[in-house]
């Protein structure tokens, strides 16, 4: 008996007519949103660990802090282009020092609470 019930079923879904339709329209719209709620629960998951990691201590010319000195001096090699066409596209490029004067980036946190370290006998 149960075998002749699931061919029915089969038929109504895949058979085609009204009831077919809305059946297969409601399981295509059941999957979107299952779609979409598993590219939420993502999204959720890439914000939440973003904003669990510290910032990278990266300058505003993109180097990172250890490319720079004491002063803050940056110390990358970068392409600076030296020739244009007559659109003002580069043409060709020359390996420079980066002309970032100052370390502009976040501070590292062990150089901004360290406390100093006193004998109180």
């Amino acid at each position: 008996m149960g075998d002749w019930l699931w061919m029915v079923v089969l038929g109504v879904i895949f058979g085609g007519g009204w009831v077919g339709d809305n059946v297969r329209r409601g399981l295509r719209t059941r999957h979107e949103r299952k779609l979409e709620l598993h590219r939420s629960a993502e999204r959720r998951q890439l914000a939440l660990d973003a904003a669990s990691r510290p910032p990278e201590p990266v300058c505003g010319c993109t180097h990172h802090l250890a490319k720079h000195d004491r002063q803050g001096r940056c110390h990358e090699e970068v392409e600076a282009p030296t020739a244009w066409d007559a659109d003002r596209r580069p043409l060709r490029y020359e390996a420079r020092q980066c002309n970032c004067q100052q370390y502009i980036g976040p501070e590292p946190l062990g150089t901004v609470f360290a406390a100093d370290i006193v004998d109180l006998r």
